[in-house]
């Protein structure tokens, strides 16, 4: 049976007692269910029609395609090129707070942009890292870190919590880092996840960006196969997303002290490490981190998020950006899973983008002020 894997991202993690979110087509599920059934393993059905779901997300794009900033709609989601035009516009707009650059080229010979976000206030100032859709299905990270601009922009101001954010550090922001593959699933697939690079040997596109870093890389939790979703790539920094990003953070690695990266779904607050079972040596400060940044979200809406290592809260993966980064010298590094915990998956819905990115601001405001705070 041919599945498409949600939640966890590879059968290796697949054992007793886990539960396990799956994609059928359609003429599959009637021989699945009995399956399920004579196998004596429960199921429920979330989603019953998931290709009108789908269309119901994305069918009434045409009249969303405001162009200046007052009219740009943080509540839906947006394409590649909608996002690129208002990274322009900011860079444009914002000459104070925001310099547009590129890090590199994707596969696809798309930029691979990034904003700094900052009061140039001094000549040297620390850094936190954000990246947002490394895997391309995830579409509720890209739309958190447009949210995370407009915030930092519309209450730079007014709050004195984002003034503090934004003069005493620089912010880099990549709103999607895996932009051939974000792109492909508005165009092609809505659930691919990987980029989407060719592969000579076999007919399948891609590598699974979060495999793909000089970090224990292939080992447990990744796969050799071109065809899996978390393939690990014919080699480390095989995609040139992953290699211009690493690139970028090794240039800059005694500036950066957090490294955020966003993903979709679980509900968690990972921190390394995510390829084995084993302490971090500043595991007190992170730690606390994570438990102050988790109750700060909880506090909007009563969202709960589990916090903790990555291997023993999610699964071990090897390969991953927050473990390379951590490696590198960044001292805090975390990766988000944002909503929700399987019921809506993927496609969750654009009335959910405000409250899971209101939530989330509080938990990333609460990280880099306790970051300023130095903990010792």
């Amino acid at each position: 049976l041919q599945v498409d894997l949600w939640q966890p991202s590879s059968t290796f993690h697949i054992a007793e007692g886990t539960v396990t979110d799956v994609r059928v087509p359609r003429n599959l599920s009637r021989s699945l269910l009995p399956y399920l059934q004579q196998a004596n393993i429960q199921y429920t059905i979330l989603i019953s029609d998931l290709q009108k779901a789908v269309e119901n997300q994305t069918g009434v794009r045409s009249h969303r395609n405001r162009r200046s900033i007052s009219g740009y709609n943080f509540e839906v989601y947006h394409s590649l090129e909608e996002i690129q035009d208002w990274v322009h516009h900011l860079n444009k707009t914002h000459p104070d707070l925001v310099h547009m650059f590129s890090v590199g080229k994707s596969y696809e010979g798309r930029p691979l942009f990034v904003l700094k976000l900052g009061k140039r206030s001094r000549p040297y100032k620390k850094a936190v890292w954000i990246d947002c859709g490394i895997h391309a299905r995830e579409w509720i990270g890209p739309a958190f870190c447009q949210w995370f601009v407009k915030e930092a922009l519309q209450t730079y101001q007014t709050d004195p919590a984002m003034r503090k954010m934004l003069t005493q550090l620089y912010f880099y922001i990549m709103p999607v880092f895996n932009v051939d593959g974000y792109h492909f699933s508005w165009t092609n697939d809505r659930f691919w996840r990987k980029t989407r690079s060719k592969n000579t040997r076999f007919r399948c596109h891609g590598v699974d960006a979060n495999r793909n870093w000089k970090v224990k890389w292939c080992d447990e939790g990744a796969s050799y196969h071109p065809c899996d979703d978390t393939y690990c790539g014919p080699f480390p920094e095989s995609e040139p997303e992953v290699k211009a990003v690493a690139h970028f953070l090794r240039k800059h690695r005694k500036q950066i002290k957090a490294y955020l990266s966003f993903h979709a779904y679980a509900q968690m607050l990972l921190y390394p490490y995510s390829y084995k079972y084993a302490t971090i040596p500043n595991f007190s400060c992170v730690e606390s981190a994570a438990y102050n940044a988790v109750n700060a979200l909880q506090s909007a809406y009563g969202i709960r998020y589990r916090y903790g290592p990555a291997s023993s809260t999610l699964y071990v993966s090897s390969g991953s950006s927050m473990d390379w980064a951590y490696k590198n010298g960044i001292p805090y590094a975390f990766a988000f899973e944002l909503r929700d915990t399987g019921h809506f998956g993927f496609l969750l819905p654009e009335t959910l983008i405000k409250p899971t990115c209101t939530e989330t601001m509080l938990a990333v405001k609460n990280i880099t002020l306790h970051l300023l705070k130095k903990c010792h």
